[in-house]
């Protein structure tokens, strides 16, 4: 364990951080594990430590043995009937509002016993904790290829303009990307699946959108986005609750690409999920078609 967290964090000093155990006593562990081991685990260098071959194969070691034992676990807590166990999600900030927070609850009720725990980030970090076997089931927005993430289930889920009711843009069946490209934005930063997905529009119609604020925050996009200082591009479900209480519209925008994008519910390629994380993936799989509803 200490030389997981250590390689997960690219020092013994931020790895004693994180467990609260002296430096002293991690650097003596795994000099133990790299005597019985044989070979150095870390290329030690004046700051940071990099994986050895052997390094790397023990860290692959590790994390498929904790996923089997969490595995293993959660069986023996089916075969007891006793509904324990543990569940561990990784979605984009987007998804964390009313509709999904009421499916935690309502799943909860009636499992009182599993703990959920919940963590939030980008794509790209929904998906390396994902393959990292930090969380056992992922939602994230337009999620790319890659062969170690398996694909439970997707739908569509249009980037829309998101503004206040009273806007004018609000009149609008659709609003092109020369329309956007003159209002106020708020927009996500450069590298976030939305950002990268308009980028690709702007290339197409040859239209450069100029943001007037860049956040990585959702909760700051609605706000922008209710009081009309600005407008925010997001996929509808991230203002589902805005949207069913009157206090935001979702208008699509004009471009064939962007009214492909989807949202996908992942699970790392070869785990084998049981119990409570089985159990929530199909719930979530079955409501994923009731997020996705088009925006009036």
């Amino acid at each position: 364990m200490y030389f997981y967290e250590t390689a997960m964090h690219g020092t013994m000093r931020l790895a004693s951080d994180k467990i609260g155990v002296a430096v002293s006593s991690i650097s003596r562990q795994i000099g133990q594990l790299e005597r019985e081991i044989g070979m150095p685990l870390f290329e030690r260098g004046r700051r940071t430590i990099k994986l050895t071959a052997a390094g790397e194969l023990t860290l692959e070691y590790y994390k498929s043995t904790q996923a089997e034992k969490d595995a293993f676990q959660n069986r023996l807590a089916d075969l007891r009937h006793s509904r324990t166990g543990n569940i561990r999600l990784a979605v984009g900030e987007g998804f964390l509002n009313r509709s999904f927070t009421t499916i935690i609850e309502e799943y909860q009720a009636s499992n009182p016993g599993i703990e959920i725990s919940i963590k939030s980030g980008s794509t790209a970090d929904v998906t390396r904790m994902i393959v990292e076997d930090e969380a056992h089931i992922g939602l994230v927005f337009e999620v790319g290829p890659d062969p170690k993430i398996r694909l439970r289930a997707s739908a569509l889920q249009p980037l829309s303009v998101i503004c206040a009711p009273d806007h004018p843009l609000a009149k609008l069946k659709g609003v092109s990307m020369a329309e956007l490209a003159e209002q106020p934005l708020c927009l996500a930063p450069r590298g976030f699946s939305i950002r990268t997905a308009l980028a690709e529009a702007e290339a197409r119609q040859n239209v450069w959108l100029s943001p007037k604020l860049v956040t990585d925050s959702i909760h700051v996009m609605r706000e922008m986005a209710k009081n009309g200082r600005a407008i925010a591009v997001l996929p509808a479900i991230s203002v589902r609750a805005e949207i069913e209480d009157g206090v935001l519209i979702a208008k699509p925008i004009i471009d064939g690409e962007l009214e492909h994008t989807t949202i996908g519910l992942i699970h790392r390629h070869a785990r084998q999920l049981h119990g409570p994380p089985v159990d929530l993936m199909a719930l979530l799989e079955r409501q994923l078609r009731s997020w996705t509803n088009p925006a009036d």
